[in-house]
């Protein structure tokens, strides 16, 4: 039987792990806003999915218009907000540091951190004003949280940008009862990491196969962290591919 675990909402909803993520809070008895860009995916993530319990709302979160009007509509029609799953994020055009065009820059910036940071604060307003009051969010990180790929300056930067954030959401959502924590993956199979299984540049300049891991697992992880009562917290949990070039990848 499937109990109500709440209400969350998930970026970057209509493909890779935020469809894999989708799913698995759905199938564990969330209801679910979807939120991305392009609306036929987001539908297409509903494929097979109890979708009575999901809400479809197209949103760039880079807009911060669009992102409040995200929000809105999920209170609107539920009542509160239990959950965030910050994954919105676009990895760019691999570039040596010195090629990388500015505009790329602020797209991976624009993207996978200030859309970060307005989903975090508007979940985290109406998590404050609630009753009861509280919630949790969770960041995609990424191990380009940890350590870079070559070639990929933007997602990295970002990416470690988002701990930042992640301790900032901690520290200051303790008084409120919002708990934050963040998911770092590594080579999950997506079409964003499609590339990666088939051969990836590596810090020595070679281009080798990397082992990969169903995305499955890391939707299971943030349903674990997801489920857990608000009194406990994964600050930091990486889940990754086990012998991909990671630990010691130079």
């Amino acid at each position: 039987m499937r109990v109500s675990q709440g209400v969350a909402v998930v970026t970057g909803a209509g493909s890779g792990i935020g469809r894999a993520v989708t799913v698995g809070l759905l199938d564990a008895g969330y209801r679910v806003a979807l939120a991305g860009r392009r609306e036929p995916a987001l539908h297409e993530t509903l494929a097979g999915a109890a979708a009575d319990h999901a809400l479809v709302v197209p949103t760039d979160v880079t807009d911060a218009a669009a992102v409040h009007a995200l929000f809105e509509r999920v209170v609107a029609e539920w009542g509160r907000i239990d959950l965030l799953f910050n994954n919105a994020g676009v990895f760019g055009a691999p570039a040596a540091f010195e090629d990388v065009e500015l505009e790329q820059w602020r797209t991976s910036v624009d993207t996978n951190l200030t859309g970060s940071f307005l989903c975090a604060q508007e979940a985290f307003r109406v998590m404050k004003d609630q009753s009861p009051q509280g919630g949790r969010i969770i960041n995609n990180g990424s191990i380009s949280a940890h350590v870079p790929r070559p070639h990929a300056v933007g997602y990295t930067a970002t990416k470690h940008a988002i701990t930042g954030l992640t301790r900032s959401i901690s520290l200051e959502g303790r008084a409120y009862g919002i708990a934050c924590g963040q998911v770092d993956i590594g080579n999950a199979v997506t079409d964003l990491s499609a590339g990666i299984g088939r051969g990836a540049l590596q810090p020595d300049g070679s281009v080798r196969v990397e082992p990969m891991m169903d995305v499955r697992h890391a939707a299971d992880a943030v349903v674990y962290m997801a489920g857990l009562p608000l009194d406990a917290n994964v600050q930091f949990l990486t889940v990754v591919a086990t012998n991909m070039p990671y630990i010691g990848r130079g």
